[in-house]
This record gives structure tokens, sequence and C-alpha cells, in this order.
């Protein structure tokens, strides 16, 4: 129960991350400039503004909001030396050809969420459905936001954790690849009913989901079924969890402006950096931050 508990909590934590910024200008006075015997009532005129809420950038798509600023950062970069920068006049000379900003800067960025996960594996504890699987979902945040993200998610995985229970019950002997393919037309099914909700709702962020991060959370589901069918579900919860925490993580990361104008103006330094720190973690054999936690007792004595 701790980990479902685990669970809620950060689809809570994603919301209060993604709650928009409230406008106060719901509507102004504006008052006749020069009072005459006839003003009345209608010597005010209330003007409703509606508020606007911007969009919001998505890196993974080619949009005028994610592509113009690191456009205008590339203009107004100084290229320097052929020999010294030559991944900057390729990235500059891609861009002019028509290759987006944007799917560069995703690029040059995965292998620092790599890196990311990496370290928080190997120097904190933290373990989850390995290295690719926290990254992509870190993506598909960015697509989606963290909280359709995590509410797509736990959807899925509360949708073929049921329909493995049913199938189970059941009495049915089915062999993994038949049982897997039916708890992915459950899951299909799911969302395909979340999907229909939306014109009730009014939720563009549902009318906005594309294909791409539905089957990326298909594929978590897929291993959470797998660790569920080899291990328990605690386990399953439990590395479940910490994927979410680790794809949280990244997605932070990955929206950062520092970070994404560092790695597309400085492509150079961001490579031999991310190399230097990959190295420098291979290298470490020691403790993890849990099991000193866990181990502090044998530590003290």
């Amino acid at each position: 129960m701790k980990y479902i508990s685990t669970l809620f909590l950060l689809a809570f934590f994603c919301v209060a991350l993604n709650i928009p910024e409230v406008s106060f200008a719901q509507g102004r006075v504006v008052s006749s400039p020069t009072p005459t015997l006839e003003a009345t009532a209608s010597a005010t005129v209330i003007e409703k503004v509606e508020p606007t809420e911007a969009p919001r950038p998505d890196l993974t798509q080619k949009t005028k909001e994610s592509v113009e600023p690191l456009k205008r950062l590339l203009d107004e970069q100084e290229l320097g030396s052929t020999y010294i920068n030559p991944v900057k006049y390729a990235i500059r000379a891609a861009v002019d050809a028509g290759v987006p900003p944007n799917t560069i800067v995703l690029l040059l960025l995965l292998p620092g969420v790599a890196t990311l996960i990496a370290a928080a594996r190997h120097l904190v504890g933290l373990r989850g459905f390995g290295i690719f699987l926290p990254a992509a979902l870190a993506v598909t945040f960015i697509a989606t936001g963290p909280v359709v993200g995590i509410g797509l998610f736990l959807l899925i995985v509360i949708v073929s954790t049921f329909s493995r229970i049913v199938l189970r019950r059941t009495k049915i002997k089915l062999q993994y690849l038949p049982r897997m393919a039916i708890i992915l037309l459950f899951v299909v099914m799911g969302i395909l009913a979340l999907l229909f909700t939306a014109p009730l709702i009014n939720s563009m962020a549902l009318v906005n989901v594309s294909i791409f991060p539905v089957l990326i959370l298909v594929l978590l589901a897929e291993d959470f079924s797998k660790v569920q069918l080899g291990k328990s579900a605690s386990v399953a919860i439990n590395l479940t969890t910490e994927t979410l925490i680790l794809s949280l993580i990244s997605y932070v990361f990955l929206t950062l402006k520092m970070v994404q104008e560092l790695a597309l103006l400085r492509p150079e330094l961001w490579l031999i950096s991310i190399f230097a720190i990959d190295i420098t973690l291979g290298k470490y054999s020691g403790l993890r931050v849990m099991e000193y936690i866990r181990f502090r007792k044998l530590i003290s004595k």
C-alpha cells in the first residue's frame, strides 16, 4: 500500500508543478474621459478580457514556440574557428538545411539524461526499469505534460493489472505472448474510453495526445506486467515508482533553459563533459547512498 500511495503522491506533485498561472485580469473599467449632462449608467464600459494561456513549448514538436527561441540563439551566436568548433558548424548547417533545432537539442540532451539516470542508479541506488525507459518517459512527459503522462500511466497499469487478474481467475491456460496481446487489447480499450471523455471534460491536454507517448507508456506497462509475473506486485510497484521518479527528474532536466542553451551553443564542451562524467561513474565501485542508509548499523559498528 505504501508504494501505491507513493504513486498518487507523485501524481499530486505533478499537478502542483503544472498549475497554470492565475490571471487576475478578468476585466477592467474604462470611464468616459469627459463627463457630460447626459451621462448615464452607460458612461462606463466594462470590457471583459478573456484570460489567455500561453502554449506550452513542446520540444518533441516542430512548433513556433519550440523552434523560434532556439533559432534566435543560433543566429546570435558567434561560431569561431572551424577546427575548434566543428559541431557548432554542423548544427548551423543542419538547421539552415531545414533540420528542426528542437530535434538537435533533444538528441544532444539524451546522453545527459542517460548519465543522470546512471548516476541516480549507481550512486544513489534507485533502480527502475533500466536507462532507456525512464529517458523515453521523460520525453513523453515533455509531449503530454507530467499530469497527463502520469494519469495515462496509472490508467494503463490499473487496466493491465486488472486484466491479468481476470485472466488468471478464469483459469484459461494461455501462452505468454497471446496473454500479453489480450492485456494490450484491454489497455487500448481503456485509453480509448479515456479519450472519448475528452469532449465531456473539455480537456485540450487529452485532445492533443499523440500515439508516440501512449506507445512509450504501454511499453512501461509491459515491463510492469513482466515483473508482476516473475516476482511480485510489490516489487513491480516499487520499480515502477522509482522509474517514475527518475523520469520526473529527467523531465525537469530536459526542460531547463540553461541546460538546453549549453547543449546547443557549446555542443563540444557538452559532449566531452558527458563522456568524462560517464568514465568517472564507471570507475566508482563504492556503496550507494541507499546502501549506506540500509546498512548504517553495520557501518557504525
